[in-house]
């Protein structure tokens, strides 16, 4: 989500530190809710959220597509859409390398999720 001229300033993604105290504590600040919704709506699917589960558990910290892929009972170009999802979410990185896409979680991320939802 692009910040525009005049907007509050938007959530550090990448920050160690929560974005803000869980909501079980606090209502959330709608400039939160704004930059976390997405994320949240992108691990509402399924298949999406074991494909997230693979990328954060894999042991060098990535994986390539081509380990992905052969997970599922899915075509390539529906893996291909998922991933995509969970990128523009911010919830992953993506870096090409020769024919494949290795992909990598963003712990920032994910601990702002971690932390919104603690109780």
């Amino acid at each position: 989500m692009p910040k525009s001229a005049g907007s509050p300033a938007l959530l550090d993604l990448d920050a160690a530190t929560p974005c803000c105290p869980p909501l079980a504590r606090q209502r959330v600040p709608a400039e939160a809710a704004a930059v976390l919704a997405p994320a949240f709506k992108a691990l509402g699917d399924p298949v999406r959220l074991q494909l997230m589960s693979m990328i954060a558990s894999a042991p060098d910290g990535e994986i390539c597509v081509c380990d992905l892929t052969p997970a599922f009972e899915l075509s390539g170009p529906t893996i291909s859409h998922h991933l995509k999802t969970l990128r523009e979410a911010g919830l992953v990185n993506a870096e090409r390398r020769g024919t494949w896409v290795y992909y990598r979680a963003r712990p920032g991320i994910m601990r702002q999720l971690a932390g919104l939802l603690a109780t």
